[in-house]
């Protein structure tokens, strides 16, 4: 597989900081031409003109992807703007912290609902017949912690949230598997960035828990610089090809590995009991 982006347009939502932003940048860095969105009209500024100072062509407007509207202005930017969009990448998502789910509000619960499931959904809807009609189109969903439909005690939530993305992304490829588009699911692993940063919201009783987190980041995370590659390659695939896997970022003799590093960190009391 090419890891070349060359002459490509790639969308990519809720790309300003994190692993969005890593995603774009190496986008970029592989020749695509990038077109960034956040919620902040500063930051998707300030974005553009860091990928810009890359050598990278850039543009970018703010969009909340719970809005159909601010999607399909999206999709209109880039198309007037660039010509057209080979990929569009579904990252934006929201967790709100460490919290049990009776700690969270229902105002809480829909809007990580409406962030990071619904509008995956809403795009996708607007993406996919776009790409049928153009005849060549790839799709990426990204999905997180939970997505196999394992428990994620604390983010039960956006866990939620991201086994619908897995579930919603296969079923979607099933139904244009006749169609020249790849429709994937994207896994980048737990990434340190600002995600578990210092101001994560955490339910009073659960501060060790942060540090739980702290020693398994340490043990099984994934490098934020292996996210960015992993995506590429994603987005290179050819057009109508493996429709509803599954890629991943992130190494198995890593994961091999931090799982013995979690295992001895749990007998020497380095993790507290959850």
């Amino acid at each position: 597989m090419s890891s070349t982006l060359s002459g490509k347009v790639v969308v990519i939502t809720g790309s300003t900081r994190g692993i969005g932003r890593a995603m774009a940048e190496a986008c970029a860095d592989a020749g695509a031409t990038v077109v960034v969105s956040s919620r902040t009209v500063g930051a998707v500024d300030e974005t553009v003109e860091a990928l810009r100072d890359r050598g990278a062509q850039a543009s970018g407007i703010p969009c909340d992807v719970a809005d159909p509207a601010a999607l399909e202005a999206l999709l209109a930017h880039a198309i007037e703007t660039h010509g057209g969009v080979d990929v569009w990448v579904n990252n934006a998502g929201i967790s709100l912290g460490l919290r049990t789910h009776i700690d969270t509000s229902p105002d809480e619960i829909r809007s990580i609902v409406d962030i990071n499931l619904i509008g995956t959904m809403l795009a996708s809807r607007m993406v996919v017949p776009y790409f049928v009609e153009r005849g060549s189109g790839v799709l990426i969903n990204v999905s997180g912690r939970g997505g196999r439909g394992d428990a994620a005690a604390y983010t039960a939530a956006y866990a939620a949230t991201k086994a619908g993305v897995m579930v919603f992304t296969r079923s979607l490829a099933a139904e244009h598997e006749d169609d020249p588009v790849s429709i994937l699911v994207f896994m980048p692993g737990m990434v340190d960035t600002d995600f578990y940063g210092a101001d994560m919201a955490v339910t009073p009783g659960l501060e060790p828990i942060v540090d739980n987190v702290r020693v398994v980041l340490d043990a099984i995370g994934t490098p934020i610089e292996a996210v960015g590659p992993a995506l590429v390659d994603a987005a290179c695939t050819v057009p109508g090809k493996g429709s509803g896997e599954v890629r991943r970022a992130g190494s198995a003799v890593r994961g091999m590995l931090g799982g013995f590093k979690l295992m001895w960190a749990r007998i020497t009391g380095r993790m507290e009991p959850m």
